[in-house]
């Protein structure tokens, strides 16, 4: 926890210079922020240092597998975002001269402690950053082109639809079954799909029977995989409904 790393304020000691964190008479711990801020905004630009030192001290004899490299890194980490709380309010605020006087002393303390970092731990943050601000460049890049890629797919969409009149759905696939028998003087089919589910799906997408959409798996029995091997699951056109023939 954070408070491990700061010597806390003995009870009763009224010193008035003293870099310790914490009032004298009982303080709640759970608030040891606002004291640990209260404490740092009290003491003179002079004293920064040895504010530094003082609680590094402290923390490398209390944690005995401390080492100053952790304890820079959680007090950079505190300063920081108290910097940035700091930024973010409002400079119309009644408060507004105290927190532009916070943040002069916040930005005073990042020097010295950046003249300390042996770790380039205050480097490391904007490295994030920038390593961040490139990935969402390169995403909106991407971002970018999926949305040309999908403008292009969806050029020829449309939410207009033909409409096969009540009971004629039946009579329409016979057409179109009868339109794969169909044949050019080469020989060649006219209309040849790989595989009958397109069909299928260009049937619901782009058809409607008496306005309401069309039941993916009814048509899909129409359309079997091996017309020569159709299986149980497939069906056939009832002769009622062999209305119309495609001469070739």
């Amino acid at each position: 926890m954070t408070i491990n790393y700061f010597k806390l304020r003995d009870r009763f000691d009224f010193t008035k210079d003293t870099l310790d964190i914490g009032n004298p008479i009982t303080w709640a711990q759970g608030h040891f922020l606002k004291h640990f801020f209260k404490r740092l905004f009290s003491i003179p630009e002079t004293r920064l240092k040895e504010f530094y030192i003082y609680h590094l001290e402290y923390y490398l004899i209390s944690d005995k597998n401390g080492n100053e490299e952790k304890f820079f890194k959680n007090l950079w980490e505190l300063i920081e975002r108290q910097l940035k709380v700091l930024t973010n309010k409002d400079i119309y605020s009644a408060n507004h001269i105290r927190t532009q006087r916070e943040l002069e002393h916040l930005k005073k303390f990042t020097t010295i402690l950046v003249a300390l970092d042996r770790w380039n731990i205050h480097k490391s943050n904007d490295s994030v950053i920038a390593k961040q601000e490139s990935e969402i460049l390169a995403l909106n890049k991407q971002v970018a082109m999926l949305k040309l890629d999908l403008q292009k797919a969806t050029g020829l969409e449309t939410q207009q639809y033909i409409n096969i009149p009540k009971g004629g759905l039946l009579s329409f696939l016979d057409l179109c079954i009868q339109m794969q028998d169909i044949k050019l003087p080469s020989g060649k089919e006219i209309t040849f799909a790989e595989f009958p589910i397109v069909w299928v799906k260009l049937i619901c997408r782009y058809f409607r029977e008496d306005h309401e959409e069309i039941d993916f798996n009814r048509v899909r029995r129409y359309f079997p995989k091996d017309r020569r091997n159709p299986g149980s699951r497939s069906a056939s056109i009832p002769s009622d409904q062999h209305l119309f023939e495609i001469k070739g």
